[in-house]
């Protein structure tokens, strides 16, 4: 199985008043701008996923729907799972992957947690060796079903991502 992390965008900043609560806060416009060049970018690479799961944080939606949008070509099914929220055991998420039956899988999360996901699945001894940036992304060969047995194939900060998507650093 391959397995695509793609951390959320740009989201609104958590120190304005108007913030709304975490859960609701949403991709401002630069950030929309940014995850879909860094879509493009993953379009690039070929990312072709059968599937794209998704945090139910507004956030991690925003990019998913761009991502379907970019990579899919239309609107796709989201799968929504509280296994990629923020501060979630990795283990809950690579069960729920064993489970799945897919080859290639697009999940977009949070910071720590899909830290925490790719170190889990490659058996890295430190999440913090394996940092995504908004918009950054990895790619995770996991042979399944135990943790541990996976090989990162690849990790795409985001500004990287947005030149392959043609996009400009002004963006």
């Amino acid at each position: 199985m391959l397995i695509y992390f793609f951390r959320h965008g740009i989201a609104d900043d958590r120190a304005d008043p108007d913030c709304p609560p975490d859960f609701e806060r949403g991709l401002t416009e630069v950030g929309r701008k940014r995850t879909r060049f860094a879509a493009q970018g993953l379009q690039s690479l070929e990312v072709e996923p059968q599937a794209i799961w998704t945090s139910p944080y507004v956030r991690a939606r925003q990019t998913a729907e761009i991502a379907a949008e970019v990579l899919i070509g239309a609107k796709a099914d989201l799968h929504v799972t509280e296994s990629l929220e923020p501060h979630r055991d990795p283990e809950e998420l690579f069960v729920e992957l064993g489970e799945a039956g897919l080859d290639l899988l697009l999940c977009v999360g949070h910071a720590p947690q899909l830290d925490l996901a790719l170190a889990y699945g490659v058996g890295a001894p430190d999440a913090y060796l394996i940092r995504l940036k908004k918009a950054g992304a990895a790619c995770v060969e996991w042979p399944g079903p135990r943790h541990g047995e996976g090989r990162l194939v690849w990790l795409m900060p985001p500004k990287v991502l947005r030149r392959l998507g043609g996009g400009d650093e002004a963006v």
